[in-house]
């Protein structure tokens, strides 16, 4: 497990600065707070009013940008407020609608060479997909994703610049056929973003089961395996080297789980890496993301309610339905976010994972490892586990930031799985893992 030295300093960070240690945290009744405040909307769907000032998605959304508004005045206005917004249809919105993204920037050192975001669908749906008039007050599902992307935004504020520029997003269009996480991720591209990991929170303040378990300890990450925006040449090429369980987003999940590891005692959770892009048969606004090769997984509560989800408001044979704030835990909604935190902190201020790293070595008793130089590195970390196992074994610095290439003296490549970090500066935590695999065809 890696240490992540800037978790400390973050923790001690979050824990003294000013005015109060209390503003440093995620606060649970101020989420609560968040929640309500949405639920307040009467419906969130994305076909309802865009012009009601008091019900609908249009006033939801223009309530949360001014909550951006509110935390960037406390910082000194370290905060960009933008909207992004395009007409888009589908078959859940067959005449078109305004997609409308409310995001807020925090700018970083490195401009938009290096990008992370923490999402959230701020729109919500009862059970039938198309009613946009009905009371759907969408609490778990996903005001609580909602006000994590609120509250982290608050929390990171108040913290030094990063190196990483951190975008905080609040997604319409969701439950309609992802449509603002398509909205953001061609958006990214087409501004060319180098998102270095997409956060998206969606269901992340509950602990009940529709079976009546609690589970307040865990929290779900999703991720990709063989990765949506490869080719077929690209895949096959993965799969000659192994990397099958390697790709971007694969070691964003794995970093999230070595940050729950190394926060245990400060946050409480433990960090379940579903190795699946999202729930079975299901999908959510980190989908479009993964489609255009950028890293992101998805945060979700250890166990669902189904009957507190995509549920008209009703009692029926003395069983509650629909997704209410009563059936929300806002500790455990604090939790995740500072997970969200953290893993934020172990990324901003290291540089950003090289674009690529291959291996040569075959009929040989050393391995040759070579990887893209990265602006910004002070060392690159080369990482080694015998290829029966999951967790990295073996750390090797190399510490010329100017370096491309490392022998591994006696490691044999085809027993041997490699991966390459850069490192920033001192004291802070170092980038994703990038895999090592075949070198490109001719």
């Amino acid at each position: 497990m890696h240490k992540f030295p800037l978790l400390i300093t973050l923790f001690a960070s979050l824990l003294t600065a000013a005015p109060a240690a209390a503003q440093q945290q995620a606060n649970p009744q101020r989420l609560q707070g968040y929640v309500e405040k949405l639920v307040s909307f009467g419906t969130r769907h994305t076909l309802s009013s865009a012009e009601d000032p008091k019900r609908g998605i249009g006033a939801a959304r223009r309530w949360a940008a001014a909550e951006f508004e509110s935390i960037s005045k406390s910082c000194n206005n370290c905060l960009t407020i933008e909207n992004l917004e395009r007409r888009m249809s589908g078959p859940r919105a067959p005449d078109g609608v305004n997609i409308v993204n409310v995001l807020a920037i925090k700018a970083g050192k490195m401009g938009f060479d290096h990008v992370i975001i923490i999402s959230g669908h701020i729109d919500s749906r009862v059970t039938d997909i198309m009613n946009f008039t009905g009371d759907a007050p969408g609490a778990n599902d996903n005001a609580s994703g909602s006000a994590l992307v609120i509250e982290a935004a608050r929390i990171i504020a108040q913290l030094p610049q990063t190196e990483a520029t951190i975008i905080f997003a609040l997604l319409s269009g969701e439950e309609q056929g992802l449509m603002g996480g398509r909205l953001l991720a061609e958006t990214a591209k087409e501004r060319g973003w180098k998102v270095s990991a997409l956060l998206n929170n969606d269901i992340v303040g509950g602990t009940r089961g529709t079976d009546g378990r609690k589970v307040d300890n865990i929290v779900r990450v999703f991720s990709e395996g063989i990765r949506a925006s490869e080719t077929i040449e690209a895949q096959l090429a993965r799969r000659g080297s192994g990397g099958e369980d390697d790709g971007p987003s694969r070691a964003l999940a794995r970093r999230i789980k070595d940050v729950g590891g190394a926060s245990k005692a400060e946050i409480g959770l433990d960090v379940f890496a579903v190795q699946r892009p999202d729930r079975f048969g299901r999908g959510g606004d980190h989908l479009p993301a993964l489609e255009l090769g950028f890293p992101a997984v998805r945060f979700t509560v250890g166990i669902e309610d189904y009957d507190h989800q995509h549920q008209d408001l009703r009692t029926e044979n003395g069983r509650k339905f629909g997704d209410t704030a009563d059936e929300m835990d806002f500790n455990y909604l604090a939790k995740v976010t500072m997970l969200n935190v953290a893993t934020v902190g172990s990324l901003a201020d290291a540089p950003p994972a090289p674009q690529q790293a291959t291996l040569g070595g075959a009929v040989s008793s050393d391995t040759i490892v070579r990887w893209t130089p990265v602006k910004g590195a002070t060392g690159y970390d080369i990482h080694v586990r015998r290829n029966d196992k999951k967790d990295w074994q073996q750390v090797i610095r190399v510490d010329d930031p100017a370096a491309t290439s490392h022998t591994l003296t006696g490691v044999i490549v085809d027993d041997h799985f490699v991966g390459v970090s850069a490192r920033g500066a001192a004291g802070s935590g170092g980038s994703l893992i990038t895999f090592a695999g075949l070198p490109p065809r001719p």
